[in-house]
């Protein structure tokens, strides 16, 4: 199953994570200095809902986004 969403095709997306260490310079240190940089993925907040899809009751993956705005019809 993918994982993106069923109205608005949401998919992950990559990102870095950035370790760093120090003090910032606005509190009193030096700076922050970075100490690695390593790939992240953001994933979607996919929800799984009974929802009406062209006149038809089924499942779907829907990201919490879609699910808020309205864009999805629950089957209920």
């Amino acid at each position: 199953m993918p994982q993106s969403c069923f109205i608005c095709q949401k998919s992950p997306a990559v990102g870095n994570q950035i370790a760093r260490r120090g003090l910032p310079k606005r509190t009193g240190g030096i700076g922050l200095k970075t100490t690695g940089i390593s790939k992240r993925r953001f994933r979607p907040n996919l929800q799984r809902v009974h929802a009406v899809v062209e006149g038809r009751r089924c499942r779907i993956r829907v990201c919490a986004a879609c699910l808020r705005s309205g864009r999805v019809t629950k089957a209920g």
